[in-house]
């Protein structure tokens, strides 16, 4: 049978479909477009409100093409019941997404549909090892699930459970396939995956344990709390050269007044000197960040204080979300922004961010530049540096591969370049 996969959210749900889809492939599904499958499988997020709305839509236009409908994650973990009255072939929360393949055989043998949530407080980590990611050239690599932070706007540490960890030789086990498999670049995800603790060893640990695997050029970390940048952490950061120089730190709020009501567990003073002590460890370093906008209790004093912190940090990018109620939150029973007040403040943000974004760009134009090259078609080609910057070349390259290149100009955020040579076996590929 044909099958087809819809991915919304975060790179961990990205890492989680493509174990769906490796482990359907093995069973001799096959996978295809949307129009020719026999099942579609939706991977849902809850992340916001508009999130959950987007999974819904995905999924009452999968009921109204008549096809055999798995639908599965966050979305779905959160609006149980609501899900449920859609009548679904195979519904299940963010539990058991690597045995979804066992499932779809058990329902195809018994036709009946099934139905299957967890009233556990506490969660082990799902097993789930993946051989080689087919939708691009870095392979994200799941190490981490869950979150006990509950910050106060977050329905996550609700839908995602307690915070656990893969084991230490499995992570590094999966890493040394999906290298041997052509991976050049890997990324480190979860959900909070600074976090990441297993049989003695913190995330520091298995960088220095992979970072001896010599294929292995880039180690990229998806995302990393302020509060996990320890002096152990950043000794790695600093020591080990295949570590991108690119961070993403969540503020959150650029207001110590309102870090303190969304249950943040630093103050900006503690964040300005972290960032201050990364930008000393690594060349060119890249610093992006979340930052929401009308938080309950967010004044226009508020605001503004977050724009002048974002300036005054220099982020070279910054990902705007409206505060968005979460039913069960305790930020849910605080009074809102209005949503003008929202829509206006990430109106504002954002272009802070834009010129942000171009400032760091402009700094790189007729500099050579190492990319590793990813979407490939017969007119351009589309790589990143290890800081992040997305490049684009008007000619086809080979994909997978780095080459040095030369900022020529910018447009819609990209750099613009020229190839300059093929570096694909210098030793040391860690420079921008």
């Amino acid at each position: 049978m044909k099958f087809h996969i819809i991915t919304l959210g975060c790179k961990v749900n990205a890492y989680e479909s493509e174990i769906i889809k490796e482990k359907l492939l093995a069973d001799d599904f096959k996978y295809t477009m949307e129009e020719e499958a026999d099942i579609i499988i939706i991977n849902t997020c809850s992340v916001t409100n508009m999130a959950d709305n987007k999974s819904k839509k995905y999924v009452r236009h999968a009921k109204r093409l008549n096809k055999i409908l798995v639908v599965c994650g966050c979305s779905s973990e959160n609006n149980k019941q609501e899900y449920e009255d859609m009548d679904i072939d195979i519904l299940i929360g963010t539990k058991d997404k690597s045995k979804i393949n066992e499932i779809i055989k058990e329902y195809l043998k018994n036709n009946q549909k099934v139905t299957k949530f967890y009233q556990k407080k506490l969660y082990e980590f799902e097993d789930m090892q993946i051989n080689k990611f087919t939708t691009q050239t870095r392979a994200f690599v799941k190490i981490q699930d869950g979150c006990n932070n509950f910050c106060s706007y977050c329905i996550i540490p609700y839908v995602r459970k307690n915070i656990r960890s893969k084991d230490f030789e499995t992570a590094i086990k999966e890493i040394k396939t999906l290298v041997a498999n052509g991976h050049k670049e890997i990324v480190l995800t979860g959900i909070h995956t600074g976090s990441y603790y297993n049989n003695g060893h913190d995330l520091a640990d298995l960088i220095t344990e992979i970072a001896k695997i010599p294929d292995l050029k880039r180690i990229r970390i998806s995302s990393i709390e302020i509060t996990e940048l320890n002096d152990k952490m950043l000794k790695v950061i600093k020591n080990e050269e295949k570590v991108c120089n690119h961070f993403h730190v969540p503020l959150q709020a650029g207001s110590d007044k309102i870090l303190k009501i969304m249950n943040r567990k630093y103050n900006l003073d503690f964040f300005f000197k972290k960032v201050t002590e990364l930008r000393k460890l690594k060349s060119d370093v890249a610093i992006t960040t979340d930052v929401i906008v009308g938080h309950p209790y967010e004044t226009e004093e508020d605001f503004q204080e977050t724009l002048a912190t974002c300036e005054k940090i220099g982020f070279a990018k910054i990902h705007v979300f409206p505060y968005s109620k979460r039913d069960g939150t305790v930020s849910s029973t605080m009074p809102e922004v209005s949503n003008e007040e929202k829509k206006r403040r990430s109106h504002v943000l954002n272009e802070l961010s834009k010129k942000l974004e171009k400032e760091y760009l402009k700094k790189y134009l007729n500099k050579e530049l190492l990319i590793l090259t990813e979407e490939v078609t017969n007119f351009y080609t589309m790589g990143l540096t290890a800081n992040y910057i997305r490049v684009k070349i008007e000619e086809k390259l080979q994909p997978n591969t780095f080459y040095s290149v030369k900022a020529k100009s910018i447009s819609d955020e990209v750099l613009i370049c020229e190839v300059i040579d093929v570096k694909d076996q210098v030793h040391n590929l860690q420079n921008v």
